[in-house]
């Protein structure tokens, strides 16, 4: 049992003297009055290596009491049992608490984001920053990333669910794991403790876009014809319905990716949701289409431009607002064209994979993507003219306009 020679009292007592010195309590532990009346705990030991002497700092008092003082030198004297040298050993503790404390789950977070955005679109990146700087960041941004729990970030998600944004709760829940799994690629946590948290959620239920049956087609052309939309509006939802593109890639089509002497439009990988360079064969109808525009916007760089700032590209939501403005509310957006044109090639018996390329679907078998790199040109090509002449057909009365040739813009 240690011996102590030291009380609280004589501590607290001990006054300063025209020159510092020392009070010892035992085993190498000691208290430095200076004169100018500061008090300072210290531990005086052996060097296992060096054996030299060495006095290693343990605090001030009052902040460190006697009883703190002993249990630190307690501790350091361990060390020094063991043959570690105390002073040593805590210049690299503090040195991991600092690294720890750099390897916040936002310090990741962005180094995730600067290779993410490398490798998918640029905005799909900043979309998913953006994510996790509004719903992770704020509760635990400032977090080791090695001293987070599952049921701390399950708890600190909750609010999302309690809202009712279970899409957004499992898109979060995916942006999370991906960092953490970049942090064990990194080699800054041994195992990623978040990998299931999404069980812990409810799912969201999916839902298609909305959208209407082959058979109302010509209902949907008659609509178009009538409507009180401006003609680069009406032009933009027939191009889409006409391409079976999604709207982004619709809105942003530019003249520039248009050959109109082999008749493709190539959309670059970065404007595609898979970054996967698109190569979509025109149809008369459709080059119909862009002989309309050529007088509004072929000086510029984007074939639909927007209303107010003719310079950039039509709003992603302009074909929806005319959608809805058409009757179609709740019964069609401008991502349903897409279905109503699967679900008419389907009945007419053309190839699947031949229509999944047309949409620009991913094939989700990996060895199957492998291997199946063509992308159907050909043979969509002969598809997409049967569903040109087939939305023409519909819109006979309606005036489609690519079906009108000469059409001039007044």
């Amino acid at each position: 049992m240690a011996i102590h020679k030291l009380n609280a009292k004589q501590v607290e007592a001990a006054k300063p003297e025209a020159k510092e010195y020392n009070l010892t309590d035992g085993g190498g532990l000691t208290l430095r009055i200076k004169p100018s009346g500061g008090k300072f705990w210290l531990y005086n030991y052996t060097a296992p290596v060096t054996k030299k002497r060495k006095n290693m700092g343990l605090g001030s008092y009052p902040d460190i009491s006697l009883a703190k003082a002993r249990d630190r030198h307690k501790k350091y004297k361990a060390l020094v049992l063991d043959n570690i040298d105390p002073i040593h050993q805590r210049q690299l503790d503090e040195k991991q608490a600092q690294e720890t404390h750099l390897q916040t789950f936002k310090a990741v977070a962005l180094m995730w984001y600067e290779k993410k955005k490398t490798e998918i679109k640029p905005q799909t990146a900043q979309a998913a920053l953006n994510l996790l700087t509004n719903h992770a960041f704020p509760a635990f941004g400032n977090e080791p990333i090695s001293q987070l729990k599952a049921f701390q970030v399950i708890e600190l998600v909750r609010p999302i669910e309690a809202k009712g944004s279970l899409e957004t709760v499992k898109r979060v829940c995916q942006r999370i794991n991906e960092v953490m799994v970049h942090a064990v690629n990194c080699g800054l946590i041994e195992a990623n403790p978040l990998t299931n948290i999404r069980q812990a959620f409810q799912a969201p239920k999916k839902t298609a876009m909305p959208s209407i049956n082959p058979d109302r087609l010509p209902e949907l052309m008659s609509a178009l014809n009538r409507a009180s939309i401006k003609l680069p509006t009406r032009c933009l939802i027939e191009w889409q319905l006409h391409t079976m593109t999604r709207p982004n890639e619709a809105a942003t089509a530019k003249w520039q990716d248009i050959d109109f002497n082999t008749g493709v439009w190539v959309i670059p990988a970065e404007q595609m949701k898979k970054g996967i360079e698109q190569r979509i064969p025109l149809t008369p109808q459709t080059l119909a289409l862009l002989d309309v525009m050529k007088p509004i916007s072929q000086h510029r760089e984007y074939v639909f431009p927007a209303d107010r700032d003719p310079r950039s590209h039509a709003n992603v939501q302009t074909a929806n607002a005319a959608i809805k403005r058409m009757g179609f509310k709740g019964e069609l957006v401008a991502h349903g064209l897409r279905s109503l044109a699967s679900t008419a090639l389907n009945a007419q018996g053309f190839d699947s994979d031949v229509i999944e390329a047309a949409l620009a679907h991913v094939d989700t078998n990996e060895v199957r993507r492998a291997y199946n790199r063509t992308d159907y040109f050909e043979r969509r090509k002969k598809m997409m003219y049967w569903w040109s002449e087939h939305i023409e057909s519909a819109a006979q009365g309606s005036s489609s306009l690519a079906g009108i040739k000469g059409l001039k813009v007044v």
